[in-house]
This record gives structure tokens, sequence and C-alpha cells, in this order.
């Protein structure tokens, strides 16, 4: 039988995961923003189709990579230490720099040996690219499957990962939309601004799995 509310819950952590994993800034939206301002909205959105796309896959591995490894306490105690320490590191790295270590390495790496010449596969190549993404999709997916929060089965993982490609439509076509209807009179601080916002929320969701484990680590 269908749990819809399972899977509304799945669908709606999804958009939210979803949201910060977009507007936590990186070499995608400042792609976004630049074509907007230059070459308008049709192109930049194309760009954003990639990256979301080559995002949602990111965070289908990861959910993947995970299916089988929550059936011992043990297991989970130590993915729920895991997803701490990378959900509390990545929150730091967004808040102070805005961005991951390897990003600009890494893509200019990629760029090099795929050559993306369409806008869709330049925005796909630019997610594929960068180390953050599939960090946090691993630090996302470990914290709600340890803790339970979504079932370990398709029929949370697949409306979990519609939620994200959802989300990330709306941010990067919201973006697009409001650089190209501003002739580019958009501000790169600002987004900025609002990745280091991500990073605050991220590490506030650390604090939140520091607690949780001591408490579990306690009663143990």
């Amino acid at each position: 039988m269908i749990d819809w509310g399972e899977i509304a819950l799945a669908g709606g952590l999804g958009m939210l995961a979803g949201f910060i994993t977009s507007a936590l800034g990186g070499p995608i939206n400042v792609t976004i923003v630049n074509e907007s301002a230059h070459s308008g909205f049709i192109r930049a959105f194309l760009i954003a189709v990639g990256a979301v796309v080559m995002e949602t896959i990111y965070c289908g591995m990861a959910f993947a990579g995970f299916a089988s490894f929550f059936q011992s306490h043990t297991v989970q105690a130590a993915m729920q230490l895991a997803s701490f320490i990378l959900v509390l590191w990545l929150g730091i790295k967004y808040l102070l720099a805005g961005h991951v270590p390897g990003e600009e390495r890494g893509l200019q790496m990629a760029e090099r040996r795929l050559h993306p010449h369409t806008a869709f596969w330049i925005g796909f190549v630019r997610v594929l690219a960068n180390p953050g993404v599939l960090l946090l999709w691993l630090g996302i997916t470990a914290t709600l499957l340890s803790h339970g929060v979504l079932d370990p089965h398709w029929h949370s993982k697949v409306p979990f990962c519609g939620g994200v490609a959802a989300s990330g439509f709306i941010w990067f076509a919201g973006v697009s939309w409001g650089v190209s209807r501003g002739h580019g009179r958009f501000p790169v601080i600002v987004l900025k601004r609002i990745s280091q916002f991500s990073g605050i929320l991220l590490i506030v969701t650390a604090v939140i799995l520091g607690v949780r484990l001591i408490h579990l680590l306690a009663r143990h």
C-alpha cells in the first residue's frame, strides 16, 4: 500500500535539500549569472537544466551507495558521526569562502578533457567536476537515512530526488530570469551572501546532529 504521507515528506525534504545545495554558490551559479547577463535567459536556463540533471544523478548515487548500510546500530552510529563531521566541514567552508577547495581545479580538468560546447553540457560538466556537490549529497543522505528520517527504499528515494530536481529548476530559473530581466545588474556578492547563509544552515544542522549523537551515545 502506498504511503502518501511518507512520499510527501520525502518530496518536501528533497525540495528543502535541493534549495540549500543549489544556493551554495560555486561555479555553476556564477556561470548562470554571467550567461544570463550576456546571452539571455534561454541559454542560462539550458545550462541550469544540465546542472540540475547532474546534481540529481549525484543525489541518486549517494542514496544508492547507502542502501544496505543501516542494518546495524553500530553502522548507524558511525554514519551519524561521519555525516556530522562532513556537514560541519562543508558548512564552515561555505561560510568562510563561499566554495569548497578543489572546485576550480576540478572544473578546469573536466573541461579540458570533455570540451563541453552546448549550454546543457556546460551545466552538466560544471556540476560533474565540483567535488563539493557529491560530498554534500553524501552528507545529506547519510544524515537522513542514519537518523531514520527517510526509509532506505525507492518509494522514499524517488520523491526525494524528484523534490531535489524541482527545487533546483525553480532556483536556477529564478536566478536566470532575474539577471536577464535586470540586464546584468546583479551583484555576484549577493550569491556569495546566500551561499554563506546556506553554510550557516549546514552548521546549525551539524550542531543538531552532534547533540543527537551525544544523546545516542549516552543512552548506550
